[in-house]
């Protein structure tokens, strides 16, 4: 599938109802998911034929890509009930993806489901702006459940202190920046006073060590 194709089939997928806050809820936008999805799959081949997890899916659109390239079971797990009444529709709005969705917090993800293990993790989570330490908490969760690779988005300025958690405490085998994005962040409470703003982020890529 070509990145043309990936991104248009992503614009349909509808984003949250009514966002919250302390979850920092922003949209996943179909031009830097078919971007970060596209290149997993393109450069590494990382979908095809490998369990996918998606940590935070929110309303799906990681989740529906990854299985649009080619995973043959992609699991998505978020702590809120209604963004995965949205991300049901979302799937729904395709024949036969091969997706499971889960309510569950990242925080407990060992204990809430013991054993779930997957290829390749993809992620988009809280840059941890409204609670300090919530990318944390989804890139620790990460190294629990995956036993190959991780894929997630970061604030750029938070380079450093990814780089020492992933290697030092987390132990990941390598932890790499594949690319420097720009996530256009719409307005999605009232106390945003542009309509968007352009944040950059990086795509990291980490491989994981397994025992």
């Amino acid at each position: 599938m070509k990145l043309k194709e990936l991104h248009s089939l992503l614009q349909g997928i509808e984003p949250f109802q009514s966002p919250k806050v302390a979850l920092e809820q922003y949209p996943t936008g179909a031009e830097i998911a078919s971007r970060m999805l596209y290149t997993i799959e393109s450069v590494y081949n990382e979908f095809a034929g490998r369990t996918v997890i998606d940590l935070g899916c929110g309303t799906g659109m990681l989740s529906i890509g990854a299985a649009m390239l080619g995973s043959p079971h992609v699991i998505g797990l978020d702590i809120d009930e209604d963004a995965l009444e949205v991300a049901h529709s979302n799937v729904d709005d395709y024949e036969d993806l091969p997706v499971d969705l889960v309510q569950c917090d990242v925080n407990t993800v060992g204990e809430a489901q013991p054993g779930l293990q997957a290829d390749t993790v993809i992620m988009n989570p809280p840059f941890g702006t409204r609670r300090k330490g919530a990318d944390m908490d989804f890139l620790r969760a990460a190294f629990q459940v995956s036993t190959g690779t991780i894929y997630s988005l970061h604030k750029a300025s938070t380079r450093q202190h990814i780089q020492r958690v992933a290697k030092k405490e987390l132990g990941a085998a390598s932890a790499k920046v594949l690319a420097e994005l720009r996530y256009d962040l719409p307005a999605s409470y009232v106390f945003h006073k542009q309509k968007s703003k352009d944040i950059e982020v990086d795509l990291w890529r980490f491989e994981v060590v397994c025992a």
